[in-house]
């Protein structure tokens, strides 16, 4: 059974990403109904091939995998928790383990769209 979690958590992603923005002294991200199609139809492919590998598309992302009640917001702060390995002095990553959190504080991205799904076994 799939269960589709496409459109309930516009919100929650938008507001954890710009709270998160906001701490670094970075202005806040719109929601973008493209950026939200183009992730949508990227889902149902990962959807598909049940397998997590990203996109290479026209627009920076992360993933994120929990269980079936993962939310936008707990998505976001699993990337956002990667602030512990920025070097801010060098503006690098320690061992490549901040790049989710660069994409979420990331001063030039202004747009945000989010998709979730969820592959639930019976």
């Amino acid at each position: 059974m799939i269960k589709d979690h496409n459109e309930d958590s516009q919100q929650d992603f938008l507001r954890a990403h710009n709270t998160a923005r906001a701490s670094v002294g970075v202005g806040p991200m719109r929601w973008s109904s493209t950026v939200a199609a183009y992730a949508r139809n990227y889902t149902n492919g990962l959807r598909r091939r049940c397998k997590m590998v990203h996109s290479c598309g026209p627009y920076g992302e992360n993933l994120a995998r929990g269980s079936a009640n993962l939310t936008g917001t707990a998505a976001v702060k699993m990337w956002v928790d990667e602030w512990r390995y920025y070097d801010y002095d060098s503006n690098s990553c320690v061992g490549g383990e901040c790049m989710h959190y660069t994409q979420v504080v990331w001063r030039k991205s202004v747009r945000l769209g989010c998709a979730k799904f969820g592959l639930v076994s019976i």
